[in-house]
């Protein structure tokens, strides 16, 4: 290839007129009109139309151009004819008159489109992803991850943080997932382990004295896979000294303002709204409530308590909740559309659902019998029912009443098209549980991780009654997914060691696994906090994406496999010789 391209397939106007540019791409689409053949030249940038006329040098070898060719083309910049203007392309009002062209590679027939919507299955563009990179769709998205990572960075070194890479292979520690453990060759029978999160170095980083930490790190959990999970994952990754809670979230709204402004041309109404963990739940029966639309969750307990109903009246008295939403419009749904929920109900683990519909101002069901006309009314009025409604009702335990309404809640919006796709919802969720139950382990768990603090005043609930600790930890929604999470941490050793007490890990364990930062708290550790960002899901939304495999460049299923390079792959019996391991037969 002797030439050097001169412009891009999206550089090209009407000011280029009569000038000669050099453009090299992909074949998008080659038309053959007889004595004219006409080519869609492709690149990242943009799409270029090149006509080559009968009596051009290239005009034979134009002949052989098939789809994602890699092809250069010189020629003189010249107007499209009077009603050939395509307005869709930046580049629609010109083409290139090809004098030369060079044919830089070949290309076989490619198992999908690349233009178009493609019909193509995920595995299989997977499989090809390289080919998948090309659709414009895909290259839209890497070029939002793109500027996404170019404006963090940017603002943070405006706020004074320093950015610090923190090491992948480290100690294995235990953080909620399973870790992703690398033996060492050089130390027999040991491993590293590939990070979860940089916590433990962020807190380290604190100790030094940086003050203002922040990293663009990529993290590793060996845990079951969803469509916003993967086995490795980026994380905008944030601590800060001498600070509290509010300086972590005037940090947070002023990233999140610019993002929307740059990315989207969207201004978000600063500052964002708080909820407490209870409220989450009370209202939408999720902590990470989606807040664009309504259908809020009502406790009917205390109205229903001693009604004649037995579900709702046992249910009550058993301490347990009955609670509702209005399904607004759908007192029309047939009885096996009721019965279909009621099933996915119980397929989450619920005992039931009850159904009424509302016609002519009263219920329309044939549980009225066991509830006074007044009764009934006052129902409707909390659940805010009127006629053509239907009261989606729950009784069970009190979490489990809520998150099933919470996920009814999802259901029913999505269903009935309640969730406007173009409006952005973030806000606050504050003041979680310091700890929950694992009822697998049978005991009480760190509900975030185990260096976040408690709330001041609570210290001694840690070991007292941990249920009712709460935490200073605070994460950070987006229409229904959790972005970010963080916590102001203990830089106490002394409490530290409390909350490991609380969590039932031992002295010697807590010393095995966690001496170091024990130690350096020793040492003068200021008070400090910070929060991290699920990267990928943050651009996954601002993407318009469902899915974090839409906005990574080369990401795994959903069982850990890269069908691309197939890896995890075998390795060789001297490899595992050399790295001291053997395999166990199943």
């Amino acid at each position: 290839m002797q030439k050097k391209r001169t412009h891009t397939c999206g550089d090209l106007n009407k000011s280029a007129l009569g000038r000669e540019a050099t453009l090299m791409g992909w074949v998008d689409r080659r038309r053959d009109h007889g004595s004219l053949i006409f080519i869609d030249l492709r690149d990242r940038y943009g799409v270029t139309q090149v006509r080559i006329d009968p009596d051009a040098a290239c005009y034979d070898a134009a002949k052989n151009l098939r789809g994602e060719f890699v092809v250069a083309v010189t020629g003189v910049v010249q107007a499209r004819p009077d009603g050939m203007v395509n307005n869709k392309l930046d580049t629609g009002e010109i083409e290139l008159a090809a004098a030369e062209m060079e044919i830089l590679n070949a290309a076989r027939t490619t198992p999908f489109m690349i233009s178009g919507e493609t019909v193509a299955s995920e595995d299989l563009r997977l499989k090809y992803r390289y080919l998948d990179l090309r659709r414009p769709e895909m290259q839209r998205n890497l070029l939002i991850r793109s500027q996404c990572y170019q404006l963090v960075r940017t603002y943070f070194e405006e706020q004074k943080f320093v950015e610090v890479e923190t090491p992948y292979l480290m100690r294995s520690t235990p953080e909620g997932a399973r870790d992703y453990l690398v033996p060492s060759r050089v130390w027999r029978g040991r491993f590293y382990a590939l990070p979860q999160s940089p916590q433990q170095y962020k807190q380290l980083l604190m100790v030094a004295g940086l003050d203002r930490y922040f990293q663009i790190v990529r993290c590793f959990r060996d845990e079951d896979l969803r469509a916003d999970r993967q086995p490795e994952f980026t994380q905008i990754d944030v601590e800060m000294s001498f600070i509290d809670e509010e300086d972590i979230f005037s940090l947070v709204e002023g990233l999140m303002g610019r993002v929307f402004q740059q990315i989207l041309g969207k201004k978000l109404e600063l500052p964002l709204q708080r909820i407490t963990f209870d409220q989450a739940m009370a209202k939408y029966g999720s902590d990470k409530p989606d807040l664009r639309f309504g259908l809020e969750i009502s406790d009917l307990t205390a109205l229903v308590a001693d009604s004649e109903f037995k579900v709702f009246r046992e249910t009550a008295a058993q301490g347990g909740k009955v609670a509702g939403i209005c399904a607004p419009k759908c007192g029309g749904y047939s009885r096996k559309q009721i019965d279909d929920l009621t099933e996915w109900i119980k397929n989450r683990g619920g005992a039931g659902l009850v159904a009424i519909k509302v016609k002519d101002g009263d219920w329309d069901s044939s549980l009225s019998k066991f509830f006074p006309e007044a009764l009934r009314h006052r129902i409707m009025e909390t659940l805010d029912a009127a006629d053509g409604d239907l009261m989606l009702l729950v009784a069970d335990k009190p979490e489990t009443a809520l998150t099933l309404l919470g996920d009814l809640r999802l259901k029913v919006a999505a269903q009935e098209n309640l969730i406007p796709q173009d409006q952005f919802r973030m806000a606050w969720v504050v003041d979680f549980p310091l700890f929950e139950y694992s009822a697998e382990e049978e005991r009480y768990v760190a509900r975030h991780h185990p260096f976040t603090s408690p709330q001041p005043g609570q210290e001694d609930l840690m070991l007292s009654d941990p249920a009712q600790a709460k935490a200073r930890a605070y994460d950070l929604i987006l229409n229904g997914m959790e972005i970010a999470g963080g916590s102001i941490r203990i830089y106490n050793g002394e409490l530290q060691s409390k909350m490991f007490r609380a969590l039932g890990i031992g002295q010697e364990e807590a010393e095995e696994k966690f001496g170091h930062l024990l130690e350096a708290f020793s040492y003068g550790a200021p008070p400090h906090g910070g929060i991290a960002f699920g990267f990928d899901r943050l651009v996954m939304l601002l993407a318009g994406c469902q899915s974090i495999r839409e906005v990574i460049a080369f990401p795994k299923t959903a069982s850990a496999m890269s069908l691309m390079d197939g890896c995890p792959s075998y390795v060789s019996e001297a490899q595992l010789r050399e790295l001291n391991l053997t395999i166990s037969g199943e």
